[in-house]
């Protein structure tokens, strides 16, 4: 009887302790997600995204130490995930696949993740701009991370006589740089084009500062 009262402690409403708190996290992200992006980060109060997500201030402290920590969480996995999601897919065409053939597949994919909820890139290219030090040092990270891919696309391309052989690193940086200001312009609209025509721009673009000599 002891270890049945002690399994009934540790269940509530259906959900064992760290089934509670992964659900208390994900509401709280959401609650960000959503207020960050209408109210604005500034405009936000942790007291409001704790009554957005149903939870306890204290709640919230358990999660995250402030309210920068949770936009630095979310800006990481919107971020983290639509690469997940690129290498994945790159990793699935087959050895024979061309370099506009694969460059199309990195910005159909990242595009499709990255739109698929308009809250995303108003999160990670409006509002989490120039908040702290701490949120500048993660952007540039991520910045370096998109652009050592786009830069071992273009090498493999030029290994293949795909493209010229050159130092592609700034090229890469500058490409990152346009895909953010076309994402930017394109939330920021209002009548946004279809992410279709956006992305077909990024890839003219891209193919374009790769495989012109």
């Amino acid at each position: 009887m002891a270890q049945e009262t002690g399994t009934t402690a540790r269940i509530y409403r259906g959900m064992r302790p760290e089934q509670r708190k992964a659900d208390r996290r994900a509401r709280l992200v959401e609650a960000a997600l959503e207020l960050f992006t209408t109210a604005g980060y500034h405009g936000t109060r942790i007291e409001q995204l704790c009554t957005h997500a149903g939870v306890s201030t204290r709640n919230f402290y358990e999660e995250f130490a402030n309210k920068e920590a949770l936009l630095l969480s979310l800006h990481n996995d919107i971020n983290a995930v639509a690469l997940h999601h690129v290498v994945g897919a790159l990793r699935t065409l087959p050895d024979s696949a061309d370099a506009p053939e694969r460059i199309g597949t990195l910005l159909e994919v990242f595009m499709a993740d990255i739109t698929a909820d308009p809250r995303r890139p108003r999160l990670a290219y409006v509002e989490a701009v120039g908040v702290s030090p701490a949120m500048e040092r993660q952007h540039q990270r991520w910045v370096a991370e998109w652009s050592t891919l786009i830069e071992s696309e273009a090498t493999r391309a030029a290994q293949r006589g795909q493209a010229p052989v050159r130092d592609y690193h700034l090229i890469a940086t500058a490409l990152v740089g346009a895909v953010t200001g076309l994402l930017r312009e394109w939330q920021a609209a209002e009548r946004p084009l279809p992410p279709a025509e956006v992305t077909a721009t990024m890839r003219h673009l891209m193919v374009a500062a790769i495989t012109v000599p």
